[in-house]
């Protein structure tokens, strides 16, 4: 088997070279990560749900035409993706205050907003990825204009679409992160969603108890990470009634089968 060649390598995925020009295969790591990097653990099968939970959201986008970086799902831990030139903003939707939005403005945590908002971050660790304005965004030259503005409605159909499929399951979507990238196709550039959608992006709350099912369990050191993914997996369609957890090792188990 010929070694691929390593793109770049991050927090919580591996991009390796993909098999066409202009293609790159995303390996999904077993990596948590808090607080830019300060916090770490290594959780077994983590990556593999990460995988397959974005692998569904990214397809139900691509079908009602957003378009994004997802070719395909390749196995357990790995997508083909396109390759694309990431705009280095993280477009942060929140519908209910929480985490460092509560703290910076001092709104009670699960405070329903009065509309959803998008604050942008400049993507850099050094500098703890700060909030910046759009006009932050427009003097450095991180995006055009007209790639903010696409960027902004474009979060924002996808806030509507997924509020709809979480709220069918029983979950509350509280606020998520997005990032985007150029593509280029004959001289045309468009700016497509990239990264991943999964409860490592994502605040979900379960609607009735509010019970946290994505990575503020290991934020905050609630524990049962992998039984909130878990559940977000099982409620969305994907993964079966009566998989046992702790048989998810590195991507392989008898009993953990992911649905076609």
């Amino acid at each position: 088997m010929s070694r691929r060649k390593l793109v770049y390598e991050g927090k919580a995925k591996i991009l390796y070279e993909g098999p066409d020009r202009g293609t790159y295969i995303q390996y999904f790591k077993d990596d948590a990560t808090a607080f830019n990097n300060q916090k770490k653990a290594i959780i077994d099968g983590k990556g593999v749900l990460n995988n397959r939970i974005s692998e569904f959201l990214l397809t139900q986008l691509n079908e009602m035409g957003i378009e994004t970086h997802l070719i395909k799902r390749v196995n357990m831990r790995e997508q083909l993706i396109k390759a694309v030139e990431i705009i280095p903003i993280e477009f942060v939707v929140r519908n209910i205050a929480a985490g460092t939005f509560s703290k910076r403005l001092g709104i009670s945590e699960g405070t329903q907003l009065k509309r959803p908002i998008i604050e942008y971050y400049f993507k850099n660790d050094e500098l703890g990825d700060p909030l910046v304005t759009e006009e932050h965004i427009d003097i450095n030259n991180w995006a055009t204009i007209d790639e903010l503005s696409s960027a902004t409605e474009t979060s924002l159909r996808i806030n509507d679409f997924l509020i709809g499929l979480f709220r069918a399951v029983g979950i509350k979507l509280v606020d998520f992160k997005l990032e985007f990238g150029r593509i280029w196709k004959d001289d045309e550039k468009r700016v497509i969603l990239a990264d991943e959608i999964s409860p490592d992006t994502c605040r979900l709350w379960d609607v009735k108890d509010e019970r946290k099912l994505d990575k503020d369990r290991f934020r905050r050191d609630l524990g049962g990470l992998m039984e909130a993914y878990q559940e977000v997996a099982k409620r969305l369609g994907i993964m079966p009634e009566g998989s046992n957890i702790k048989e998810i090792k590195s991507g392989i188990s008898k009993n953990f089968k992911i649905k076609k």
